[in-house]
């Protein structure tokens, strides 16, 4: 009973994947074929020009959330510093110096001062630039996707070109399958290069 139900299920997933390894298969070849000349590769400029951007937003603010980290810490460390000078001022104040009832107000004050700061420095600055570098995978994983989808747009075009071209066509595979095949994939890459552009668009300007 057990291996009835599970036999589906492992069939299931042996076609999937298998699916999945003649996609990457057929990326590949096609992939290859544009870089030898022998497919022409669907090319986008002002995409590709919002990528560039995007690539050098990212590299921008990674470079400018290290500085803000940095000197997050820094501003930290001076805190403590300061905590320690003034307690040593607090330890070696002679009682009949003047001024000396005043030092204890003075050093509550400076350190409210200083936990004020690093608490707008953590929340207007450090976590701003968190969340602003943070995005940068998603869109990337958007636009990577978007690439893939073009190959399979590109690849299936080539497919029904070669079919067309042949000199013993198939006219029952071209009038049906490859085309409804093509359909489903340029649709596909056509909701794949809208929906990132839009991200980019929004992102890089």
């Amino acid at each position: 009973m057990a291996e009835n139900k599970m036999g589906p299920n492992i069939g299931a997933g042996a076609g999937g994947f298998a699916k999945l390894v003649q996609k990457s298969l057929n990326r590949a070849q096609e992939k290859v074929m544009q870089k030898l000349g022998k497919n022409m590769e669907t090319k986008d400029e002002q995409f590709e020009q919002y990528s560039q951007n995007l690539l050098k937003q990212q590299n921008d603010g990674g470079r400018l959330f290290k500085e803000v980290k940095a000197y997050f810490s820094a501003v930290k460390v001076m805190h403590e510093t300061s905590k320690r000078l003034s307690q040593t001022l607090r330890d070696v104040y002679e009682p009949d110096w003047q001024g000396g009832e005043d030092l204890s107000v003075i050093m509550e004050s400076e350190d409210l001062l200083w936990n004020d700061y690093e608490e707008k420095l953590a929340d207007q600055i450090v976590r701003t630039m968190e969340n602003y570098t943070g995005q940068f995978h998603e869109v990337k994983e958007r636009v990577a996707k978007r690439g893939r989808k073009l190959v399979d747009y590109d690849s299936s075009r080539h497919h029904l070109e070669a079919l067309q071209n042949a000199k013993k066509k198939d006219d029952a595979k071209i009038t049906k399958e490859l085309p409804r095949r093509c359909r489903q994939v340029t649709q596909r890459a056509l909701e794949m290069t809208r929906t990132p552009r839009i991200h980019l668009v929004s992102f890089t300007r």
